[in-house]
């Protein structure tokens, strides 16, 4: 975006504060009344974004957006306008002066704030979040880089509206900084980290976890990978503050660990509750005793949470003193840099050069495992953002043909898939074979890796001839390299498998079963999920093959097996039970199929739920059995009702 434009002919943009993968921030003049603003710019989009996603993210831009907008509080920071230029999305905000708390701990060398700071901090935000609640709405990614005190001492949170957007769409701003994604690990609550239900109490426990940090100095799970961190949030007990901390006040520790308690029932139950609870808090320890923990800190001529503050950007971090007149400009550092630079050796003129402590590797692959915690999740938007950035990481750092850039760049294509944008996962990930085949070597394991993904993408697109000719390379190679019987290899084969009856050759595909059940059997065993895997796929092209009655036996002895091993409503079980139903169907048996396609729906309404695709297709499937039978009027009613339910099920999303 070039310098001195003219947003919608009244914002000019003046200079960048912040950068990242989702966009800008800028400092900006306000034409129309003649003040400095903050303008937010979603990144222009790109041609290979798909337009259905691109009309959600408009649509529910403004709509968040509007919403954050309303909120008038001197704990808030107020948002003048929104709008979209240029096919450039615009959030313009107040520009603040002051630092985020993140900052301030990095100030204080990651030292705990002085105790009056932190009482000061909660007293604030718990009666800012008391407002918000009352207006309905949760803010969901509340941490220490969404909270700024400014100059003045006014404590405010930052990115409504952007980190509801985050939480609907999964194109969270948060991604573009030094951390994680919306509802970023070291500050998520149990039911965000369980995908239950989230509601005020879910920013209160946040709000513990910023506490617990400028009270002690750390995170209270801040230890071990972003998937620890998750399940420490979950499962583990926090360790009282006053362990770490001992001057902090009993009644203060009290209200943290209650904010952190597991069961949002356990918490204080609204931001209102929790600012009676500091007010009696204060009134019982007395100003004497605050008193006297100010004055175990230093001094200062100005008030503590200055110290460190300089008068330039934070988001820059110049090597030299900007202009005495331009004010510390502070948004979040989910927009923006932040934290001290590192030097790496330049290449081209052996100097050194500044790098941001998070295209350090070790931040790079933590940040990683940060997204797959997140795609484990289910939050596959947010995993892929999470990805990108680190890939922008380590193409700066490592460069575009190294393995580990190749591994980030693989993963993001896969992600893609997950996403529904199957084009451009093909796309990639067929740029990734063929660089992993030109550094590593055709036959790499890796790069069979990446040519396995892209068949399966194939056929998903559709392409089963390129998708049948990948499997039975890669699974030659992998003979090759790993052996036969090497569940990679049996992998392919059966992949292989697949294509040979998408394509009509069933013959093909039944000669291909018969060896791969046999192999599996010598491998892994007879009831291995993965050799009766192999024997559903028999059964099905023994079908094909109008081999019926050979088919109905197969399919009753891998159901049987299945719900052995496996379980009765394991969903590998139902599939053999439907197709125990198909088979009774086309060998006529229509009143015996009825029964199996009955017991297949209510199954899969009782683990899925009724609105689940897979629950429809098998109300589908008993409404069209019914319709053999002549038994339409209750074959009618059926189809209504899977109508209305996926009527539902769209109106939900």
């Amino acid at each position: 975006m070039a310098e001195d434009r003219l947003i919608q002919g009244r914002y000019r943009l003046l200079d960048v504060i912040g950068r990242g993968g989702m966009g800008e921030v800028w400092r900006a003049r306000d034409e129309s009344l003649g003040r400095q603003v903050a303008v937010k710019c979603l990144k222009p989009m790109g041609p290979r974004h798909e337009p259905g996603f691109l009309t959600v993210l408009r649509e529910r831009f403004r709509r968040e957006a509007r919403a954050a907008a309303g909120l008038q509080h001197r704990g808030i920071t107020v948002v003048h306008d929104f709008g979209e230029d240029d096919d450039t999305l615009f959030l313009v905000m107040e520009l603040l002066n002051g630092r985020n708390l993140s900052q301030l701990l990095d100030d204080n060398r990651r030292r705990p704030l002085p105790v009056p700071d932190v009482i000061d901090i909660a007293e604030q935000v718990g009666a800012a979040l008391a407002y918000t609640h009352d207006q309905a709405i949760v803010h969901r990614d509340l941490k220490p880089a969404n909270i700024v005190r400014t100059v003045d001492g006014t404590v405010k949170i930052c990115d409504f509206g952007i980190a509801r957007l985050g939480h609907d769409i999964g194109f969270t701003a948060r991604l573009t900084g030094t951390g994680v994604a919306m509802g970023s690990p070291h500050y998520m609550s149990p039911e965000q980290i369980g995908a239950d239900t989230v509601d005020h109490r879910s920013d209160l426990y946040s709000l513990g976890c910023v506490l617990y940090e400028i009270a002690t100095g750390t995170p209270p799970f801040g230890t071990g990978d972003a998937w620890a961190v998750l399940v420490g949030h979950r499962d583990t007990a926090p360790q009282p503050p006053r362990e770490r901390r001992p001057d902090l006040p009993g009644p203060y520790e009290r209200i943290i660990l209650d904010l952190l308690a597991k069961d949002p029932d356990d918490r204080p139950q609204d931001a209102d509750e929790l600012g009676k609870r500091l007010a009696d808090a204060r009134e019982d320890i007395g100003p004497d005793a605050l008193a006297g923990n100010r004055a175990t800190v230093p001094a200062p001529r100005r008030p503590s949470w200055t110290r460190g503050m300089t008068t330039g950007s934070p988001a820059r971090r110049a090597t030299r003193r900007p202009p005495a007149d331009r004010a510390a400009a502070v948004l979040t550092d989910t927009w923006t840099d932040s934290g001290t630079r590192r030097h790496e050796a330049s290449p081209a003129a052996g100097t050194a050069r500044p790098v941001p402590p998070e295209d350090d590797p070790e931040v790079l692959t933590a940040r990683l495992e940060a997204g797959f915690a997140l795609g484990r999740l289910g939050r596959h938007f947010e995993a892929q953002q999470v990805c990108a950035t680190v890939l922008a990481g380590r193409e700066r750092v490592l460069g575009p043909d190294h393995p580990d850039t190749l591994s980030c760049r693989h993963h993001l294509a896969l992600g893609l898939a997950r996403l529904g944008r199957l084009e451009d996962c093909y796309v990639m990930a067929r740029e990734v074979a063929e660089t992993r085949a030109r550094v590593l070597g055709a036959r790499h394991s890796d790069t069979l890796t990446t040519r396995y993904e892209l068949a399966y993408v194939m056929g998903q697109l559709g392409k089963w001839e390129e998708a049948l000719w990948t499997y039975r390379e890669v699974a030659a190679a992998r003979a090759e390299t790993l052996g036969p019987t090497h569940p990679d290899t049996l992998a392919a084969r059966y992949e292989t498998g697949i294509s040979f009856g998408r394509l009509g050759r069933s013959a093909e595909a039944l000669a291909l079963y018969h060896d791969l059940v046999a192999a599996r059997r010598h491998a892994q065993g007879a009831d291995h999920p993965e050799t009766l895997r192999a024997r559903h796929g028999l059964g099905v092209n023994l079908g094909r093959l109008d081999r019926w009655h050979e088919a109905l036996a197969e399919a009753r002895e891998v159901a049987a097996a299945r719900e052995r091993v496996l379980g009765a409503d394991h969903a590998d079980t139902l599939v053999s039970r439907r197709e125990i139903a198909v088979a009774l169907g086309w060998l006529g048996r229509w009143a015996d199929a009825l029964g199996g396609y009955r017991q297949v729906a209510d199954a899969r309404e009782r683990v899925l739920g009724p609105g689940h695709l897979d629950a429809l297709a098998s109300r589908t499937d008993e409404a069209q059995c019914l319709e053999q039978l002549g038994r339409t009027d209750e074959a009618a009613a059926l189809y209504r009702r899977v109508a209305a339910l996926r009527r539902e099920r769209a109106a939900r999303r």
